[in-house]
């Protein structure tokens, strides 16, 4: 029986998980799994990393995040609407899925930032493609209903979701902490739920640090989060539970009557397949002169700039630009010189002020392609003054 830890922390959910990516990899390796998510709360800050040491270690890398979903809108902040917000699981099947991650994480914090980064059910609608979500922890939307008694409102959400993602790509969480006591009833009814609805439960463990010995640490660090003193028996504390890296065995014990949610993890690990073009230059799609190339469009509006420039055409200036505009070609950096030109064309014609930085003030090419400071204001008062701008 092989086994994947779907719900997973690392040190960047911030002042919350304890573990290191190295650490989480290497306990992965150690244990012979052949996948890992990394689910940090609200943030993609770990993924790359994570990718890459993964990968390196023969581990399909599982990208997600654990998403905080707004009460209502993810627009609405007013006050105290903040205290009724949801966790959801979410986890990328391929490069898609990884980019719609990018659009939900990167809108949370934009546009539904109240004290969390929140996302609703109409923003996930519309970046659902290759995602599988989970329906979380006890703070999720649908455990949250259980707690509350309103089973039929957790069955009419676990539709919705279902909608949204469609039914082969939701599953309800059941996890070990039992030390808490609504875990278990929460478990339970999820379990009935799974057969009303046809949603297949699936086995987590809300991974925040990898060994048990580390439960204390992490425990400081809540502390440190919630401004608590850690001797104060009523602050927020998570050491009743072991959120460390459970084995395969360990796992498949604790849900002896639920073997297919052991068998889920491996059934989703199973979809998820990531490639992420790493170490190549993305630009932004410039629109350029039909049959011109990115090069050719620089080199004429570098020749151009000659003319606008009233600089002499003389062997010593030509030579260096042509010198300049094959290193610029060599290295592709043809695109990124067009797309900071138009940045600094908008910024000029709006009177926004610009500057520029680093050895390529010295360069012909960004002179004449105007990728440098026009004179205003500010730089006059600094020359008059007696004081150079870098």
């Amino acid at each position: 029986m092989k086994f994947t830890h779907l719900h997973v922390h690392s040190h960047y959910s911030l002042l919350d998980g304890l573990a290191k990516i190295d650490d989480l990899v290497g306990e992965a390796a150690r244990l012979e799994m052949n996948s890992l998510a990394l689910t940090d709360h609200g943030n993609l800050y770990g993924a790359i990393e994570f990718y890459k040491k993964a990968k390196a270690k023969g581990i399909n890398p599982i990208l997600g995040v654990e998403m905080y979903m707004a009460y209502e809108g993810m627009k609405d902040k007013r006050p105290g609407i903040d205290s009724k917000r949801f966790h959801i699981t979410l986890l990328a099947t391929n490069y898609e899925g990884y980019k719609n991650l990018i659009k939900i994480v990167s809108g949370a914090h934009l546009e539904g930032f109240y004290y969390k980064p929140r996302a609703d059910k109409d923003f996930l609608r519309a970046h659902a493609g290759g995602i599988i979500a989970l329906s979380g922890c006890l703070a999720g939307e649908i455990p949250r209903a259980i707690q509350l008694k309103r089973i039929g409102e957790a069955e009419r959400t676990i539709g919705e979701y279902q909608d949204i993602f469609g039914k082969d790509n939701f599953y309800l969480e059941i996890a070990p902490h039992f030390s808490i006591p609504a875990q278990r009833m929460v478990n339970d009814a999820l379990v009935d739920l799974s057969a009303k609805t046809g949603a297949k439960i699936v086995a987590t463990a809300d991974i925040h640090y990898v060994k048990p010995e580390d439960a204390e640490s992490q425990d400081i660090m809540v502390s440190i989060q919630t401004g608590s003193n850690v001797e104060d028996e009523d602050r927020l504390s998570m050491r009743q539970s072991n959120l460390s890296m459970r084995s395969t065995q360990e796992m498949a014990t604790l849900f002896p009557s639920h073997p297919e949610a052991v068998a889920s993890t491996q059934e989703i690990a199973s979809r998820v397949a990531i490639e992420i073009p790493l170490g190549t230059w993305t630009f932004p799609k410039l629109d350029v002169p039909e049959g011109q190339s990115y090069e050719s469009e620089l080199r004429r509006i570098a020749y151009e700039g000659i003319e606008k420039r009233g600089i002499e055409k003389d062997a010593p200036t030509l030579e260096r630009l042509e010198y300049e505009l094959a290193t610029i070609t060599q290295k592709g950096f043809a695109p990124y010189f067009l797309v900071v030109a138009d940045l600094l064309r908008y910024a000029h014609e709006n009177g926004i002020l610009t500057n520029i930085r680093g050895s390529v003030a010295g360069s012909l090419v960004t002179y004449l392609t105007e990728n440098i400071r026009r004179r205003n204001t500010a730089r006059t008062r600094s020359r008059r003054s007696g004081h150079s701008e870098q």
